[in-house]
Parts: C-alpha cells; structure tokens; sequence
C-alpha cells in the first residue's frame, strides 16, 4: 500500500517483495508441471536423483529447483538430507479434492504472462486478446481451481435456497450451464439433480472437446451434453433453469446473453449467476480480493472481453450494480443476491423476471 508517508525505501522493499512473490509463483509453477510436487506428495523426501526417477526432469534442475523450494521455505530438509513437502503445502499444491487447491492459480498466470507483447499491443490500440490465444494453460487452470467449489460445495449451497432448490428438482427439469469451460459446474449440477437433464454451452471449441471428455470420464456421459455457441443456441421457453457461472464478465455483450437466458426459462424458472464477490464501489487500497480481481482483469479478462467488438468491457471486478444494470437492460426487473456464503471467490445472484 502506498501512502503519503511512504517513503522511497519502502517502495523499494515491497517491489523486492513482489519479485520474490513473482519467483514463488513461477516455480510452483514448475514443480507442478514437472510433477515434483506430486512425487513428493506420493512418496515421501527425495534428494534430485530420487525425484527424477520418480517423475521426470533433469537431475541438475531438479536439485536447483529443490533448494531454491527449501529456501523460499516451501520444502523442508528431512534429518537424513532430503527435502520434504510438508502436508499442508501438499494439499495446497497437490489435493485436487481440496478447497484449498490453488496450483492452477500459479498456472493461470504463468499463462497470462506468455502474451504480454499482445497484451501491450492490446493496451496501445485497444484491442484485445481472445481466450483462444491463451490456451491450454488458461483453459485447464481455471477448471481445475473451479472443480474442487463445483464438486464439494456447490450441491449443498444450491440446496440451502429452498426456492431455487425446489425448481432443480422439478421432475423432468432441464438445466442450463452458459459459458461451462471444463464442464465441472455441469458435471456438479447433474449429480445433485440426477433427475435433470443438463446441457453445458460455451464459445470456446477446445472448452466443449475437455467438457465432453471430463463428463464421459464421470459417467455422465448420457445426461450431460455440450454444445459450442453462446446462450442464443438455447431454445426459448426451454429451461427451468439456466446458470452462468463465473463468465458474464467475460463476454462482449452480456446483456443479450442474459435477454436470452431470459427467453430461454420457463415461468417460474430462475436465472443464476455466479461472479466475482467484489465490493460494491471502488476503494483503494483494497482487500487482497479486490488486488487479485484487478490482476485477472489486467491480464485475462478485460483483454478477453475486448476481443471482440463492440464490447461492454466488463473486466473482472463486475460489482453487483453493474449486474443489476444489464438485468434490467435485459429485461429483468431486478437482481437478487442468494444467501450463499464463504463459497471461493464468488457471490450467487438470482435475476428477477
């Protein structure tokens, strides 16, 4: 935080601070890719030798790699020499099961950083740059950071709305997942509504291919199905529900996603999205949330939204009255924030007809 009594070594010491957090990041990174962090995980201390022949890698990088780990203090040194990954780092850096899971977050922007030159272009001239151009890194990360929130807690936080809980369980229900990436919120909602049929639906080819795949691998392969486009594939009058999970600040025009999600339900369906639980207003300096929001927005969501043209340049840190404001263009009368708490990053809304 900069204030008018900071003085010119301070700012020096929290960019220190920021190279050396830019270091932790990049080489979790790598120990992630390369699998050490599993290896240790799975099998105990390892000294550079051991480490390779368990996963793969150079047996020289992998000695750099686990000292710079002990000395950041990531890894411990057991007594006989070897480094260790203590348990809670490993359910961190390794548990994909767990909340906590935040490896795909060194990922994600690890993947963000490869297109700074198209970013600066995108930031002279005001253009953008697509999910697409991001590819496997970004499009992975996010579903694998999302999946743990989709498996373990969003059954429970649906089922504690009882109105909202009472339309999924409708019998024969069918449910909609616009902008469904990996498919992890589809798989989610049709195992807490085995009654429902459930179709995912989102712009990005490579998304729907990892979908399909990640339902076929859950064996839901016949109650699930995905499609490429946008929510105006979906037909009018359909659904008793449609969902938007983390997506709507991505798109270039969200208010004719959501006119369509709109003519898409049923009377008496509900329309719920799922964004980022930023503030109401802009203040600053703000909560780490609020940091870490504006980072995606700088580097993946704003870009992604100005990709294409016109576009209503959400950016990440959508606040509830920017929503409320393209509800009502989309013809809703208001928006309704759900009594869902302490789930991630995120805050529930439900859009009023």
């Amino acid at each position: 935080m900069i204030t008018m009594t900071t003085s010119t070594d301070e700012f020096a010491d929290r960019l220190l601070g920021s190279a050396l957090g830019t270091v932790d990041l990049l080489s979790m990174h790598i120990g992630d890719r390369m699998g050490w962090y599993r290896a240790l995980a799975a099998h105990g201390p390892a000294d550079p030798a051991e480490l390779v022949a368990r996963s793969r890698g150079h047996e020289r990088y992998a000695r750099e790699w686990l000292e710079q780990q002990a000395a950041f203090g990531i890894l411990e040194i057991a007594e006989d020499g070897r480094f260790a990954l203590p348990g809670a780092a490993a359910e961190v850096l390794t548990d994909e099961s767990s909340l906590a899971y935040l490896a795909p977050l060194a990922r994600m922007l690890a993947g963000a950083s490869v297109q700074l030159p198209a970013l600066l272009e995108a930031y002279r001239e005001g253009g953008g740059v697509p999910w697409a151009a991001f590819g496997a890194d970004l499009r992975e990360s996010q579903a694998d950071m999302n999946r743990p929130w989709f498996e373990h807690a969003l059954p429970e936080a649906l089922a504690g709305v009882p109105g909202l809980d009472t339309v999924l369980r409708r019998p024969g229900a069918r449910l909609a997942d616009v902008g469904c990436g990996g498919g992890w919120s589809t798989i989610a909602l049709a195992r807490a509504y085995p009654e429902a049929g459930v179709v995912g639906v989102d712009i990005d080819g490579p998304s729907v291919e990892l979908a399909t795949r990640n339902a076929a691998d859950a064996g839901l392969g016949d109650r699930v199905s995905f499609r490429r486009g946008d929510a105006a594939l979906l037909d009018e009058g359909r659904y008793d529900a449609v969902f938007a999970f983390e997506c709507v600040h991505d798109m270039p025009r969200p208010v004719e996603t959501l006119a369509a999600a709109r003519r898409a339900t049923v009377p008496g369906g509900a329309v719920v999205v799922m964004d980022e639980a930023v503030g109401e207003s802009f203040t600053a300096p703000a909560d780490d949330l609020e940091r870490l929001m504006y980072g995606f927005s700088l580097l993946i969501c704003l870009p992604d939204g100005m990709s294409e043209q016109p576009s209503a340049a959400t950016g990440t840190v959508m606040r509830p009255g920017t929503l409320r404001r393209y509800a009502r263009e989309a013809g809703f009368s208001d928006v309704e924030i759900l009594p869902i708490k302490d789930f991630g990053f995120w805050r529930f809304y439900r859009l009023i007809p």
